[in-house]
C-alpha cells in the first residue's frame, strides 16, 4: 500500500505516524490523564532546566554519598 501526503498538510517536517492501537492507547492514556496545577507545571520545569544545566545526581553519585 501507498499513501501520499501533500505537502501543503506537512508544515516543518511535523509529521508522526503511528499504527492505530498504539494512537488508541496514547489517546486514551492522555484522556485520563490529570490536568497539572501551575506550581507542579513550574516545579517540573526548574528540573528540566536544572537537568539541561546539569544540576543532577546520577544514582550511584547519592548511593556513594550516603555511604551505601
Amino acid at each position: 500500500m501507498t499513501i501520499t501526503i501533500p505537502r501543503k498538510l506537512i508544515q516543518n517536517d511535523d509529521i508522526v505516524i503511528v499504527p492505530k492501537k498504539e494512537y488508541e492507547k496514547l489517546f486514551r492514556f492522555w484522556s485520563s490523564a490529570e490536568p497539572i496545577t501551575r506550581r507542579e507545571k513550574k516545579a517540573i520545569e526548574k528540573g528540566l532546566r536544572e537537568i539541561r544545566d546539569g544540576k543532577f545526581f546520577i544514582s550511584r553519585e547519592v548511593k556513594k554519598g550516603l555511604g551505601l
